[in-house]
């Protein structure tokens, strides 16, 4: 796969947090035909020797083609508690070095005012990334918003505001640059009941990163008890099992010129979890490969 030249990879996320090994993890999976990752941190960056690790990576990743293609920042840097303080440092890290790993975007929560709405956190939004998006086109960097809500709503919340469409068009007024665009997946949007593909049609052009990540809904549930009852009414799902088309997905988003990656959020499958994550996410990886239409094959001339 040296001289790929697939224009949507797909792959999956690795955890590069402090203490953890993701040259070894990926040197386990690499073989399944993995062909990008993401490496992912929690809250912070910690005390990362940033070149060891990229140069760890990148021995890891051989002649195999594959690519880091994103880094994942999620934590809240709009607050202001120290750990917030680490989460707006790990941004600033991210951006900073994400060209050691041959990365072009990094991803993340946007944070939020803990305990207002997302209009009140607008300002400082404004405020924190309008500075991050400078530093980010000076490193040649993008930033896509992660879109999941993480318990939050309109009113209130902890983590993010970049869950919701009149959120994400606020924001981009906030800041205005093609540098800033979003971190999409289906998702997060169904189990908001959004139509994900009605929703990818009017956004694919500031889609700069996808997760793969898909879910259930289960309507019978939400007819009769709702939305705000006991009753599960959704399930985060791995692509392949939820009910995605992900052909239509990965369809529009090469009619809207995206060519980047679709990398798999496993984890949060409640079916294939435990012994069974590695099996799901393989099978995901090869689904999606499918719904891409298989691999890419030049025309005879």
């Amino acid at each position: 796969m040296a001289d790929s030249k697939e224009d949507i990879r797909i792959g999956t996320i690795v955890n590069g947090g402090e203490g953890k090994d993701p040259a070894n993890y990926i040197g386990q999976i690499l073989k399944h035909g993995f062909e990008s990752f993401q490496l992912s941190f929690w809250q912070k960056t910690g005390k990362i020797d940033w070149q060891e690790q990229a140069e760890k990576i990148t021995a890891s990743l051989g002649d195999s083609g594959a690519v880091i293609n994103a880094l994942g920042c999620f934590g809240n840097p709009l607050d202001t508690e120290e750990i917030d303080k680490e989460t707006l440092k790990a941004w600033e890290d991210c951006i900073d070095n994400a060209h050691l790993f041959g990365a072009s975007i990094v991803a993340g929560f946007t944070g939020r005012l803990r305990g207002k709405s997302i209009p009140d956190s607008i300002p400082r939004f404004k405020e924190v990334f309008g500075e991050l998006t400078k530093r980010a086109e000076d490193k040649g960097v993008k930033i896509a918003f992660e879109n999941c809500d993480m318990g939050g709503d309109w009113e209130s919340g902890d983590w993010n505001i970049a869950h919701n469409p009149t959120a994400w068009n606020m924001m981009f007024d906030a800041v205005q640059s093609d540098s800033i665009g979003l971190e999409w997946e289906p998702c997060h949007q169904m189990v908001s009941l959004i139509d994900p593909i009605e929703q990818l049609r009017d956004w694919v052009s500031k889609i700069f990163h996808v997760h793969g990540k898909d879910a259930t809904i289960k309507w019978d549930v939400v007819r009769k008890f709702g939305v705000h009852g006991p009753n599960v009414f959704a399930q985060h799902r791995t692509p392949g099992f939820g009910d995605t088309n992900w052909t239509d997905v990965i369809s529009i988003l090469r009619e809207g010129g995206f060519k980047g990656s679709i990398d798999i959020e496993g984890w949060h499958d409640p079916v294939y979890k435990d012994d069974l994550e590695m099996t799901g996410q393989v099978h995901a990886l090869n689904y999606l490969k499918q719904c891409r239409g298989g691999y890419y094959i030049p025309n005879p001339t």
